[in-house]
């Protein structure tokens, strides 16, 4: 079985109305792919480093999933409605699939 893949997004949003109509159009595009919210906003603590205000993570059955979902047309289109109003980090990357602390 593989592992899965993730979207880790880092976000500080400048204008809530305008970035209302990416948040709901990203539902369709991530069931398209198999993908749902591990995280999506909640309680934070910034314990090092610099942080944003959102922070998301959004599982893909495997990372060719979450690389494909980035690349598609809805959510290349998608991104344009996003970037107006929002400043953004995000990765694609590979779940680990090995040994875990017992």
């Amino acid at each position: 079985m593989a592992a899965k893949g993730y979207w880790i997004g880092r976000v500080d949003v400048h204008n809530d109305e305008g970035y209302k109509p990416y948040a709901a159009a990203n539902l369709a595009i991530f069931k398209k792919f198999g993908g749902r919210y591990v995280v999506r906003g909640g309680k934070l603590t910034s314990v090092e480093g610099q942080s944003r205000a959102r922070n998301v993570v959004i599982e893909f059955p495997d990372y060719e999933a979450a690389l494909a979902c980035y690349n598609s047309p809805e959510y290349q289109a998608n991104i344009k409605v996003r970037q107006p109003h929002s400043i953004a980090d995000l990765i694609v990357i590979e779940g680990y699939d090995g040994p875990q602390p017992s």
